[in-house]
């Protein structure tokens, strides 16, 4: 269910601290939109369509600590009011040549739109050049996330539900979708880019959990050590809790596993970072 795990978060998060979701495809953030609505779950929460590879926007009060970060940028005056599902003209005609193009996603090029926020999320009243003002690795250091959940995108080949889906589709559907070598190996790149890009979002101190819902190596054990034989500044970190879980040590140490047969869930796999 889409939506489902920000939900999670959000309610986790009570009240205090904010909320950022981002997602490249903006029907699948507009589903998270609604789900936060629905629950009312959104207050302190804020979403990005935006490409998840190159998204470089901190947290809302991090952005508010230094003006010389926007000495010569333009101030047009505009500041975020309270959010309405009204759009303007311009985002309507935004809208209308994405669709005409016939993708559901951002272009890489593209800055990122922001599609809700909360009434407690920190923009209310505040000027969008900071808010929305791009950040550097060094500021991300000190004033980044303290959490960073990468869900990143697979070939779902742990999960039953997904599996099954193929008895309908049809076993050629799951090859061409699943086993394809050329669409597997733009999706090790992509993992691999947006695991690196969430963990330069991280303030020093804070944690990261990668995770996916395939069995294979390539898109898990295999995307963690690639990462961290390029960042030395990143540990993996036991995960306690887990040693209640219905889960098993992944083939690198600190990382788990959920298998379908001993676990009785879908595969899953996980692994946790903290930015030394």
């Amino acid at each position: 269910m889409q939506g489902a795990k920000l939900c999670m978060l959000a309610d986790m998060l009570g009240s205090t601290g904010s909320l950022t979701g981002v997602d490249v495809a903006k029907h699948r953030l507009a589903a998270c939109r609604t789900m936060l609505q629905k629950y009312s779950l959104g207050d302190r929460s804020r979403l990005f369509v935006a490409d998840g590879t190159l998204f470089s926007i901190l947290p809302v009060n991090s952005n508010l600590g230094s003006m010389e970060a926007f000495v010569g940028i333009e101030d047009n005056g505009s500041i975020f009011s309270e959010w309405t599902s009204k759009r303007s003209w311009k985002d309507r005609q935004k809208s209308k040549k994405a669709k005409a193009a016939g993708s559901p996603h951002l272009p890489s090029t593209s800055e990122p739109e922001l599609i809700y926020y909360g009434k407690d999320s920190g923009l209310i009243g505040l000027q969008k050049r900071y808010v929305l003002h791009p950040s550097t690795d060094a500021a991300a250091c000190t004033s980044g996330y303290d959490k960073v959940l990468v869900d990143a995108e697979c070939t779902h080949d742990g999960s039953i539900k997904h599996i099954q889906k193929f008895e309908f589709w049809g076993w050629k559907t799951l090859d061409r979708r699943v086993l394809n070598v050329e669409r597997t190996g733009n999706l090790l790149h992509l993992q691999l880019g947006l695991l690196t890009n969430g963990f330069k979002l991280l303030k020093t101190g804070g944690s990261l959990v990668y995770s996916t819902c395939s069995l294979t190596v390539a898109q898990n054990e295999n995307v963690v050590q690639q990462f961290l034989s390029k960042y030395p500044s990143a540990e993996l970190l036991k995960i306690d809790p887990a040693d209640s879980w219905p889960c098993r040590s992944g083939d690198i140490q600190k990382t788990l596993r959920f298998d379908p047969a001993a676990s009785q869930t879908s595969g899953l796999f996980v692994a946790k970072f903290v930015k030394l």
